[in-house]
């Protein structure tokens, strides 16, 4: 997993560069500045010395000594302890070192650390007493200058408030930075042209190291001040697939670099000492990227997820990624939830919801005998109130599940010691037990226990990691009883993450830790409240005056752990899974064709191929789409065509125009065989009526024509509006019609046997009221949910059995086009005057993918994955909804392309256009 991976690199680097030393060594927030090579000279009795090769590391809280011979043990001296520094000899410097040359330097101090002895990682060993150790350098020359940054160093280090030291630091640094530059010597090519330079500081787990970024034309590169771990890190911009804004300490400051679509471990973290700083270098490299989404939404991922095109495992990386997690920050590491709750069993039975644990809860709130003196304390607590004490997620809870693959992190973070034998990361059951039953523990599970890489649950590096108090050595992570090995618990626990149960209710918890029960009433009415400190936005670091203030605000914060960016404001929506795919469709006798264009009759004379498909041919045919061409064309109006309907055998064309015409063209003789006239207004829309009998068409002249094709005459108006009627739909004897009078209204159709007369009568069943003019609507495929688009750009989705409404989402900032459901009527797509094409979930009525053309999108039809839009620039769009991207562009009508008509075989399709045309297209494969 991700934080393998990491450490992989790292290990990598080090056996490069033969060291043992590694930033891991220094304290939290301390910075290496500088490497001599040196000699430490050791006294054997009176006269007698022994002189030990390595490296000498100046650092910003501790001086470090790497000896050559992996036996020696590092040798570490805070500078906080040092009782005085200064050159070999002056001052009375003991006389044990005789023999050492001018170029020794002298420290006295009263505690010294050993680590990594014969190059084990254990422990740190601590010597306590007056001591004098004297390192002599390979270049003299150096020595003054060394003690001189030594003697201000430790000034830093001894001052009594924290936030002068960390000042006092700072300003070392940022001086080391101004008298240095970036080397340009380093670049690949030396017609890299320079774009711009800037200081900041690289951050890996617990560690940053600071530097110098530069970008050119071609490559982006950091120098760490230091050299450390190597001279300069350089990241090619073409190989580049993502980055992301981050913060880092709780402010805006944090860039992350990555070369992988999926991996969550990235190539570069930087953070930059000015926002203006990072978010220049952001945008030279968004713009450089030529299909790069900078920043994807959280929707658009959900979309994926919802149908089927993201693991669970993939859709939470994605989430945790987009929410400021990151591998590189141990704060801030992703967080996944515990979906097992069975670790007793000798089997996992995946098919029995109480192996699972209840997501809709916080790990705080599964227990309900805690939960209720919890709350007993929380209802005493004075504001501001915090249910739980400890975070789900925290560099402490990280390192306890990865101690094994980060001995040297868990020794960095907790001072040179491991935890308590009987407190380490011992058993899966133990711990899932003490998370449900522990006064403090309301941790969740990390990636790794999802991943494929099994290191972190074995000892493999043969750690002594102490004695329980049972007497038993802590090794290897015991596993439950349904795991026959560490393999297997993986394998396992993916199974139950991909798992039907998880998969219907992972949104539960999405909605917890990134969504609406985050924070606010929501939290409190599920039991989700923390720590005001952990969420963001929690305190404002650059309000606070005192320094010593802010250091111990922010180090608590960053130890205790944050709440992740929230991502949604409204409950997430459901996963589709098998069990909920099948919904009611109708047959083609009540199907309207010009609404639903994926629900036709299977006649069609134009491609006899295709009448038997099977749902896979019209998803291969979908996955065509791109390859559509023109078959032909034909003038047929005066002015924009505004709607196309198709007989059921595909032999006749029927349009209506804003040149008050509906005209019937035939597809077999290639010619126009009817023009007729109802009014001296344009017609909107128009749809065939079941059997091929008559066709309906749409006028602003405020009514609904009724046309008998046998008879070649009027069968009836329809007065049922006060304005014009912009769109018609028909389902199962009932006419819905929008209206720019502000309303959608049902009607019901009497049989003419009941009225004794050949015209069509309604009753009027409905009336759906909106706020402004009703521009489209259409019917999901089963008619039981309708979806209306408005002039100020609202889409309101209404549930037809009770004509109330179930959501209404301002969506565009304009006309709405076009609207229609996908297939499976759990999404509402919408097009607007404003050139966006949204996606909307129909259960939640959140808005979860939001795509921006250079011309507003007029017409369109889609599978529930792929778009075929109609321009105002008259080509037709084929958009990858999933990958959220344009795919195709194809040229068409010379104006708007105005209706889009798609027969059920995906086969042919017929556009009409603001340029009077008709025109039929043919899918190629």
């Amino acid at each position: 997993m991700a934080f393998i991976r990491k450490k992989q690199r790292e290990q990598q680097l080090q056996l490069c560069s033969r060291e043992r030393f590694s930033l891991l060594l220094l304290n939290l927030e301390e910075y290496y500045f500088e490497q001599h090579t040196a000699h430490h000279i050791q006294p054997k009795g009176t006269h007698k010395e022994r002189r030990v090769r390595g490296s000498l590391k100046i650092c910003s809280k501790s001086v470090i000594f790497e000896p050559d011979e992996n036996s020696q043990p590092i040798i570490k001296i805070p500078l906080r302890d040092c009782l005085k520094i200064g050159k070999h000899g002056e001052n009375g410097a003991s006389r044990h070192f005789a023999k050492a040359k001018s170029g020794g330097i002298s420290l006295l101090f009263s505690q010294v650390f050993f680590i990594k002895e014969h190059n084990i990682v254990a422990p740190y060993k601590i010597e306590r007493g007056r001591m004098e150790y004297v390192f002599e350098l390979d270049v003299p020359g150096k020595v003054e200058d060394v003690v001189e940054t030594l003697l201000q160093l430790h000034r830093a280090s001894c001052l009594d408030k924290l936030g002068d030291q960390t000042a006092m630091i700072t300003a070392i640094l940022q001086s080391r930075l101004a008298r240095t530059s970036f080397d340009k010597n380093r670049f690949q090519n030396v017609s890299e042209k320079l774009h711009m330079e800037c200081k900041a500081e690289m951050v890996t787990p617990l560690v940053t190291n600071p530097g110098h970024v530069c970008i050119t034309d071609t490559t982006l590169y950091f120098q760490p001040l230091n050299g450390y771990p190597k001279p300069v890190v350089q990241i090619t911009l073409q190989d580049i697939c993502r980055i992301y804004k981050r913060r880092h300490g709780l402010m805006p400051l944090g860039l992350e670099v990555f070369c992988t679509e999926n991996d969550l471990c990235s190539d570069i973290y930087l953070k930059f000492y000015d926002p203006q700083d990072r978010d220049e270098l952001y945008f030279y490299i968004a713009t450089y990227l030529e299909h790069h989404v900078a920043e994807r939404t959280a929707e658009r991922y959900t979309l994926q997820w919802q149908r089927g095109h993201l693991s669970n495992y993939q859709y939470l990386l994605h989430l945790n990624n987009l929410a400021d997690r990151s591998c590189n920050d141990l704060s801030q590491y992703p967080v996944f939830p515990w979906v097992i709750s069975d670790y007793c069993s000798s089997e996992l039975d995946l098919s029995n919801p109480g192996t699972f644990r209840d997501l809709g809860k916080p790990v705080g709130a599964l227990n309900k005998e805690r939960l209720e003196r919890l709350l007993a304390r929380y209802q005493e607590m004075p504001e501001p109130k915090f249910m739980y004490g400890s975070h789900y997620s925290s560099p402490g809870y990280v390192l306890f599940y990865l101690v094994r693959i980060a001995p040297e992190h868990m020794l960095c973070l907790q001072n040179g010691r491991f935890d308590n034998a009987d407190r380490m990361f011992n058993s899966i059951a133990e711990t899932w037990k003490n998370c449900l039953d522990g006064a403090t523990d309301f941790k969740e599970l990390i990636p790794e226990f999802y991943g494929d890489d099994v290191s972190f649950l074995v000892n493999s590096l043969k750690l002594d990691l102490g004695k329980r108090q049972g007497g038993q050595m802590v090794d290897d992570v015991e596993l439950p009883p349904w795991a026959r090995s560490p393999e297997d618990f993986l394998q396992k626990s993916k199974e139950a993450l991909e798992s039907n149960y998880v998969s219907e209710h992972l949104h539960e918890w999405i909605d917890l830790v990134f969504g609406y029960k985050q924070k606010g009433s929501e939290a409190v009415g599920a039991h989700n409240v923390f720590h005001p400190l952990t969420y963001e936005g929690g305190v404002d670091l650059n309000r606070i005056e005192d320094p010593d203030e802010k250091v111990a605000m922010l180090t608590q914060i960053l130890e205790f752990g944050q709440t992740p960016k929230q991502l949604f404001v409204t409950p997430h929506p459901q996963r589709i899974t098998e069990k909920f795919k099948s919904l009611p469709q109708t047959s083609c006798d009540n199907v309207s064709i010009s609404d639903s264009p994926g629900k036709f009759c299977k006649e069609n004379k134009w491609e006899e191929s295709f009448e038997d498909l099977t749902e896979e041919s019209k998803k291969l045919a979908w996955n065509n789409i791109a390859k559509l061409q023109l078959h032909e064309q034909h003038k047929l109006h005066k002015k924009a065509v505004t709607g196309i309907a198709v007989s059921c055998n595909g032999s006749s064309v029927f349009t209506t125009s804003q040149d008050y015409t509906l005209k019937m063209f035939s597809t077999e003789s290639k010619m126009l065989q009817r023009s007729i006239s109802f009014s001296d207004l344009a017609l909107s829309s128009c749809l065939l009526l079941p059997g091929d009998a008559t066709v309906i068409s749409s006028s602003w002249d405020n009514n609904v024509y009724f046309y008998s094709i046998a008879f070649g005459r009027s069968q009836g108006t329809l007065m049922g509006h006060q304005d014009a009627v912009s769109k018609i739909c028909w389902h199962d004897n009932r006419l819905y019609s929008a209206s720019w009078d502000s309303t959608v209204k049902v009607w019901s159709s009497v049989p003419a046997e009941m009225t004794g007369t050949k015209r069509h009568q309604f009753d009027l069943l409905a009336e759906l009221e909106h706020d402004v003019s009703v521009d489209t609507i259409s019917l999901n495929a089963a008619s039981t949910l309708l979806v209306s688009g408005t002039k100020e750009g609202t889409v309101t989705i209404w549930d037809l059995t009770t004509a109330t409404i179930l959501h209404q989402i301002p969506c565009h900032s304009g006309t709405v086009y076009d609207t229609a459901f996908s297939p499976d009527s759990r999404h509402v797509l919408s097009t607007g005057e404003d050139s966006c094409v949204n996606v909307i979930d129909v259960q939640t009525g959140m808005l979860i993918s939001s795509m921006t053309s250079d011309k507003p999108q007029r017409c369109f039809i889609w599978d529930g994955n792929t778009v075929l839009s109609g321009s105002q620039s008259g080509e037709l769009l084929v958009w990858d909804l999933l990958g959220g991207k344009l795919c195709e562009r194809i040229q068409g009508h010379k104006g708007a392309v105005t209706c889009i008509w798609m027969n059920e075989q995906c086969s042919s399709i017929i556009t009409g256009g603001e340029d009077r045309k008709i025109m039929f297209w043919k899918l190629q494969y």
